[in-house]
């Protein structure tokens, strides 16, 4: 495997006109017209009614590079886009090679065929924001009488807040806001890998990886897996692979690791690789904490109890309710997100709620939720709103959306509990959605929360 990443400097035109000017990736639109003096701070004055035309116009990114030889020389060359935001075309050397519509999933193209060793063209086109939720709703009128912001939203996979809340501004971003790179393959990869633990009586701990591969050629491979303990320490295990494989080990003397105020965040590395012959081609890194969480919900005086419960000890949860942190999120560096969890625990906080209106946080916010033992109650990106989930792409579309971000985060120690959405259910009892007009509506939010979900 080799990966080369094509973020860093691109340009970026209104497709009415040939002017290019600078970019960068992952960015906006946005961000990229303010460093270019095209753009005043939308959070200045009222300049957030001055910038709203960006959303009636269509825009493009595009970047001219070539591609490593070691790279072009794999069985497939893959295009690896880990957030596209939002409705896009994706164009190389004028090909087009696919298309997204949720900033929420990881799109992959296979480009075997379609790059060169030099002089690519890599074009991202995003229509006007305006016009594809104008031409949503000419197809299909939803009236959820929620009038926060740009009408619409809950037409695209997107950010609730970015098209304004009661608390924030109408700033959708538009643009590559994660990263994309080119990644070269031959023989196989790895398809996916679910870590699991389970706490035995006598205080040790089984780890085990269930791990699938997907392996288009003939050659045998092996598996390595290496789990590093908090302390430095490395053990490796070496195995011979088929399609479907578990392996585990027993970890006997765990250092457990607990929420803020009620331990420490001991961490351990696991490194997942794939070989033929001398070569590796995978690798998956992650990192885990030795720990068990329930919900406690039983009988009481006033209907259940809700305790958070970790390795036996119930926690008296005490945090706040996160949004993102910023309109656009690119700007966020790992140093401030560093500096907010840090005062969250050292006001004696060990939860955050990450919001349904917001994202699914980075992996640095959950890097730093895990380090500073900080639980994350984890919300779907649905609230206030309703969503046409009667229509099976749309299904379809979100199904595969909580496929990637489950599969993302769902090893990290400091996750606690993930929660359907945000205030949805009451708008269906007291909101007056709940209509002989919204019928199917109302059955769509039934199959996708109580069921598929």
């Amino acid at each position: 495997m080799n990966i080369q990443s094509l973020n860093g400097h691109w340009q970026l035109r209104n497709t009415k006109d040939n002017t290019w000017i600078k970019a960068f990736v992952p960015g906006c639109v946005e961000l990229d017209l303010m460093h270019a003096g095209l753009l005043p701070d939308p959070f200045v004055g009222a300049n957030e009614e001055k910038v709203q035309w960006i959303f009636d116009e269509d825009w493009e990114y595009q970047l001219i590079f070539s591609v490593e030889d070691s790279l072009i020389a794999h069985e497939k060359v893959i295009l690896h886009c880990e957030g596209i935001d939002t409705i896009a075309e994706i164009f190389l050397n004028g090909e087009l090679i696919g298309s997204t519509d949720n900033m929420f999933r990881t799109y992959e193209f296979d480009v075997t065929n379609s790059i060169s060793p030099e002089n690519n063209t890599l074009s991202l086109r995003f229509p006007s924001l305006s016009k594809h939720l104008a031409a949503q709703y000419d197809r299909r009128f939803i009236d959820d009488t929620s009038k926060m912001g740009i009408e619409g939203g809950h037409y695209m996979r997107k950010a609730p807040c970015h098209f304004g809340w009661d608390w924030g501004p109408k700033l959708p971003p538009i643009g590559i806001w994660k990263n994309i790179e080119l990644v070269g393959r031959s023989e196989a990869r790895f398809d996916d890998i679910h870590l699991r633990q389970i706490h035995q009586q006598d205080g040790s701990v089984q780890l085990i990886a269930d791990i699938a591969v997907e392996h288009w050629g003939a050659n045998e491979l092996k598996l390595t897996m290496s789990i590093t303990n908090p302390d430095g320490q490395t053990l490796q295990i070496d195995h011979n692979i088929t399609d479907q494989q578990q392996i585990s080990h027993t970890i006997a003397n765990p250092q457990l690791w607990f929420p803020a105020g009620y331990g420490e965040q001991p961490l351990y590395q696991i490194a997942v690789e794939l070989h033929t012959g001398q070569t590796t081609i995978d690798t998956k890194e992650y990192q885990i904490g030795l720990r068990t969480i329930e919900l406690q919900q039983e009988d009481d005086e006033w209907g259940k109890s809700f305790t958070f419960v970790v390795n036996g000890i119930p926690v008296f949860a005490k945090g706040s309710n996160w949004i993102p942190a910023d309109s656009f999120p690119t700007r966020i560096t790992n140093e401030r997100l560093e500096r907010w969890i840090a005062d969250a625990v050292a006001a004696n906080h060990n939860m955050l709620r990450v919001w349904g209106g917001g994202i699914y946080e980075t992996e640095d916010f959950y890097d730093l939720c895990d380090k500073y033992g900080v639980l994350v109650w984890q919300d779907f990106t649905f609230a206030c709103k309703i969503y046409p989930m009667d229509e099976e792409a749309y299904l379809k579309n979100v199904q595969q959306e909580v496929y990637d971000n489950v599969k993302r985060i769902r090893h990290r120690a400091s996750l606690a509990l993930w929660c359907g959405n945000n205030e949805m259910e009451w708008g269906w009892e007291a909101w007056v959605w709940d209509t002989d007009e919204n019928a199917t509506l109302k059955s769509g939010y039934d199959i996708f929360f109580h069921h598929l979900l």
